[in-house]
């Protein structure tokens, strides 16, 4: 597969696609994405019980990780480790792949204090600023 060529349907707030079935993956997800210019995919983050690889296809993205950002080029490949290592933010003009292993986690949101829980089709979102106590509620 050349993933030039893959075509990217319009969704809600940008061009993607995964390819995985394509690929044959199992427990490796593979979703190729395209960014205009000055576009983000998804606020800062970072994952818990995950790893992704991004792959820049083409273009020059700006890669937002703790170590500041840096543009980067067709070719480059970046890995982002779970926790707060790895936290990550792209913005456009560029094609990429994001290679991901489809654990099932939590991610965190740094610069909004937000928490995700649950599987990705049906996330749900937290401020960490409503956290309760560990037995709040309990009886």
């Amino acid at each position: 597969m050349n993933l030039r060529d893959v075509e990217l349907p319009e969704r809600e707030s940008y061009r993607g696609t995964s390819v995985r079935e394509a690929l044959g993956g199992e427990r490796i997800g593979c979703t190729v994405y395209e960014l205009e210019d000055g576009k983000e995919l998804w606020p800062y983050h970072f994952h818990w019980n995950n790893d992704e690889w991004l792959l820049v296809v083409d273009g020059a993205p700006t890669l937002r990780t703790p170590a500041g950002e840096r543009v980067l080029r067709a070719g480059n490949l970046v890995g982002f480790p779970e926790g707060e290592s790895g936290a990550h933010a792209l913005r456009g003009p560029g094609r990429v792949a994001i290679f991901s292993t489809l654990e099932q986690g939590s991610v965190t949101y740094p610069d909004s204090g937000k928490v995700g829980a649950g599987p990705p089709w049906d996330r749900l979102y937290f401020r960490r600023a409503d956290a309760v106590d560990y037995w709040d509620g309990e009886t």
